[in-house]
C-alpha cells in the first residue's frame, strides 16, 4: 500500500542517504525480506529500493564485502544501479526496477523462458571481469555456522552429524578436482531474481563471493523447486548447450550441499529469534531434502563424474 507519511525507521534510514536527506513525506511501500526490511521509496530521480539491515545480521555478514560486490555486480549490468551503501552497517539503496517482477518458484514455472534467462544472467555474472572480494568457501562456512551455533544453541536435525561426516568425502573429491572460481551470488533464492520477460537482474549480495560457478545453478534449482525440464533449461541457458558430465556432477552435488549449509543458517535465525517465519521447521525441511538428494539414485555417479 502506498503511503505518504514515512515510517520512523524508514525516515531515519533516508536521513543517512545523501540524495534523500531531509525527506519526510514520500510515496513508499514495505516489500518482502526474511532478515532485512526492504522499502520501495519514490524520489524525484525515480523509485529506489531501500534495504534496512536486520537485527543481528552483522554477526555473520561482512557489509564491506557486500557493498563492494554489489557495486561490481551493478557495473557488470547484473544488478540494479547502486545508489548508496554503508559499509559499516549495511544500509543500502538501489534503483527500483518498476518494470521487473520479483520471481518466485511458481513464477519460474509459469513465465516462459524464465529458467533459461536465469542461466544467461548467471553466465554474465560469472564472466564479470572484476573479481569479488571474499571467497565463499562452502565447508569453511559450515564450520563458521557450527561455531556460532555452539555459542547460540539450536537443535540440529537428527542425522545431521552423519550427513556432515559423509560430506567429508565430497569435500575431498571437490578439492582434488578444483575449478576456476568466479564472482558468484551464492544465495540465489528465486526472490532474488527480477524479471521483465526479456532479461533478469539479481539483488541481495550479502553472501556473495568467489565460488565454484555450479554452486549458483545448483542452489537456484533447489530454491526455486526446479524439475528435470527446468534444470535442463537452466543449464542450456548457462552453457548455450549441454553441460559436461563434470559440470552436471557438480551441479547435482551442490543441490545437496546448499541444503546442508542453509540448514544451519535456518537454525541461526531460530536461535536469534527471527520472527519472519518458523525457522526451526525451515531448517528441518531443508535437511530432509538434503538427505533425499544424498540418497538419490545416481548421486555417487555424479560425485565420481567431477573427477
Amino acid at each position: 500500500m502506498s503511503q505518504l507519511s514515512l515510517d520512523p525507521g524508514l525516515q531515519a534510514a533516508l536521513a543517512r542517504i545523501p540524495a534523500l536527506a531531509g525527506t519526510t513525506d514520500a510515496d513508499w511501500e514495505r516489500l518482502g525480506g526474511l532478515t532485512n526490511v526492504v522499502y520501495r521509496v519514490a524520489t524525484p530521480a525515480g523509485p529506489l529500493a531501500v534495504r534496512v539491515p536486520g537485527k543481528g545480521t552483522a554477526a555473520y555478514i561482512d557489509r564491506r564485502v557486500e557493498a563492494h560486490n554489489a557495486q561490481v555486480a551493478a557495473d557488470a549490468d547484473v544488478a540494479p544501479v547502486l545508489v548508496f551503501a554503508d559499509p559499516d552497517d549495511g544500509l543500502m539503496a538501489t534503483a527500483f526496477l518498476a518494470s521487473a517482477t520479483t520471481m518466485t518458484g511458481p513464477l519460474f514455472r509459469t513465465r516462459a523462458g524464465a529458467p533459461a534467462r536465469a542461466g544467461a544472467l548467471l553466465r554474465r555474472l560469472h564472466g564479470s571481469p572484476l573479481p569479488f572480494t571474499f571467497r565463499f568457501e562452502l565447508f569453511a562456512k559450515i564450520d563458521e555456522y557450527l561455531v556460532y551455533l555452539a555459542e547460540h544453541p539450536a537443535p540440529l536435525p537428527a542425522g545431521y552429524a552423519d550427513a556432515l561426516a559423509r560430506s567429508e568425502g565430497i569435500r575431498r573429491q571437490l578439492a582434488a578436482h578444483p575449478v576456476a572460481l568466479v564472482p558468484s551470488h551464492c544465495d540465489p533464492l528465486a526472490e532474488n531474481f527480477l524479471d521483465d520477460g526479456a532479461r533478469m537482474w539479481l539483488v541481495d549480495w550479502e553472501y556473495s563471493g568467489m565460488n565454484d560457478p555450479m554452486w549458483d545453478l545448483g542452489d537456484l534449482s533447489v530454491e526455486a523447486g526446479f524439475d528435470l525440464e527446468q534444470d535442463e533449461a537452466l543449464l542450456a541457458g548457462y552453457f548455450g548447450g549441454a553441460a559436461t558430465p563434470a559440470d552436471r556432477g557438480r551441479f547435482e552435488i551442490y543441490k545437496a550441499m546448499c541444503d546442508l549449509l542453509w540448514t544451519l543458517w535456518g537454525l541461526i535465525q531460530h536461535a536469534n529469534g527471527n520472527p519472519a517465519e518458523d525457522f526451526l521447521a525451515y531448517a528441518n525441511d531443508r535437511f530432509a531434502r538434503c538427505q533425499r538428494q544424498l540418497e538419490s539414485p545416481g548421486f555417487a555417479e555424479h560425485l565420481a563424474a567431477i573427477g
